[in-house]
């Protein structure tokens, strides 16, 4: 009897030691490497990414928000899995591909998608990587958040694809591939490149965030969104992380570096955002950051009696170029200039005021400068700067409150002067509610001495990503 309750023992020991490592994940919460029989489809079966863009880009034309794919024939689309849930800050979807690089993009365009699934955990299923078929048979196209999105739905919008169904949807094969984001830069970027996988370069956190982490700041609701800025053309893009996500305390890198995440919109499709699957796509290890030279003197309690300048551009003309004695209205690159502007609208004017905006210009980068007549700091003490923005949807766009020391007040010499940054100024922003104006603050200027111009810089371009609308209005300089 204690012979066979021995065996029995240890038997029972061995059940449960093998069926321990047969659960535990490795640290890379990998999913097992179990091959099993692919789905064999037809390659008349195959459609491509282009086509079902065709196909909604036309309903959009006709008016619809979605189209629904016919139930027959069998249809399939071939992709290659850019996301994973794995470290939580995506959520209920998986972003597909249909290419593992950008190669050929003029025969074949790199196009993304993403999928809405009512179920967790989708990277247990789908690594990312993961070659996968597609069946699109009664799926609807449509946009959510701002970019092509495929689930089921009733013909206006796009609803999530069952827990039940997915994996007789969205069908995975044994093949997992190494994915080679499109490095790019800001400029750039199209709506083409929406759901897919991109690396910025000599990228870094906005000065003014140092020290924050991903996404668990007191301030941050549903997602943290950080302000990454490119020390080449010093065009900005917000990185958006889950306050769920499993990196979301940790503290954003605060070098420059690379950057490699799904390009998107955020959740109200307001402006462009960069989501990353893992706190280790971001790659900031050069200590040498590109911050600009500062202008800092404060915020001051009052302004003064007396008054310097003011200007609120009653007198301009609407989409005319600004023309005021002594300011300079330059235009760095592109066909577009600061004009005036009125409209009673949702996104009511002052009045008349300054305006620029570069939809439709067709071009591909628009920088513009409005600058003041030069202001001598060392006749008087106090000086002080206001003055209010206002814009109409950014779309990482963006505006500068600038200053300059050694200009000398020609065009031909704006580019060479040197050019700081007035940082206690207020600049409406991204995440700021449309269509009101807000106030810059008092911000002193009494600490520096010599003549000094003030620069209003726009930076934008033709494209629709980057194509938004800054407004400025009641300048004034006091003491």
């Amino acid at each position: 009897m204690r012979k066979t309750y021995k065996i029995k023992v240890w038997v029972n020991f061995i059940i449960i030691i093998l069926l321990a490592t047969s659960c535990v994940k490795n640290d890379d919460y990998e999913v097992p490497d179990i091959t099993f029989k692919e789905l064999e489809i037809p390659p008349e079966s195959i459609t491509t990414f282009k086509a079902i863009k065709s196909l909604y880009d036309q309903a959009l034309i006709d008016g619809n928000t979605t189209v629904i794919i016919d139930d027959a024939p069998s249809l399939y689309i071939e992709a290659y899995v850019v996301s994973t849930d794995k470290f939580g800050n995506f959520f209920e979807e998986l972003i597909i591909q249909n290419k593992t690089d950008d190669s050929n993009p003029d025969n074949d365009p790199r196009l993304g998608f993403k999928i809405d699934i009512n179920a967790s955990n989708l990277s247990d299923t789908y690594q990312f990587g993961q070659k996968v078929y597609v069946k699109i048979n009664g799926l609807t196209i449509g946009e959510a958040s701002g970019v092509i999105t495929i689930g089921k739905g009733n013909g206006v919008q796009v609803e999530q694809i069952q827990e039940s169904e997915y994996k007789d949807i969205v069908i995975r094969s044994n093949e997992v591939v190494e994915i080679i984001p499109k490095i790019v830069a800001l400029q750039d970027l199209t709506p083409l490149d929406e759901n897919t996988l991109i690396q910025l370069q000599n990228m870094q956190l906005n000065r003014f965030e140092l020290g924050a982490t991903f996404a668990s700041e007191s301030f941050d609701e549903f997602d943290g969104l950080r302000l990454l800025e490119s020390c080449d053309s010093g065009i900005s893009m917000i990185m958006q992380t889950s306050t769920f996500s499993d990196f979301k305390s940790l503290v954003v890198p605060q070098n420059k570096g690379s950057i490699t995440g799904v390009f998107s919109r955020d959740f109200r499709d307001n402006f462009n955002v960069l989501v990353i699957n893992s706190s280790t796509n971001v790659v900031f290890e050069d200590s040498e950051r590109c911050d600009p030279v500062e202008f800092n003197c404060g915020i001051a309690a009052v302004t003064g009696a007396n008054n310097l300048l003011f200007e609120d551009f009653e007198p301009q003309k609407n989409n005319k170029p600004i023309a005021i004695d002594g300011w300079t209205n330059f235009i760095e690159t592109g066909s577009e200039a600061w004009e005036g502007y009125s409209s009673s609208s949702s996104n009511a004017s002052l009045g008349r005021s300054a305006r620029f905006q570069s939809s439709s210009s067709g071009d591909i980068s628009n920088i513009g400068w409005l600058i003041t007549p030069p202001i001598n700091l060392d006749t008087q003490d106090g000086e002080t700067l206001r003055f209010k923005t206002s814009n109409s949807l950014a779309d990482s766009s963006f505006m500068e409150v600038l200053f300059s020391l050694d200009w000398d007040g020609n065009e031909e010499t704006v580019r060479s002067a040197t050019w700081g940054v007035i940082s206690s100024a207020y600049v409406v922003k991204d995440t700021d509610s449309f269509a009101e104006w807000f106030n810059s603050g008092i911000i002193d200027l009494s600490c520096e001495t010599g003549t000094i111009y003030i620069a209003f810089k726009y930076t934008g371009s033709g494209q629709s990503s980057f194509d938004g609308v800054y407004e400025l209005d009641e300048i004034s300089i006091d003491y």
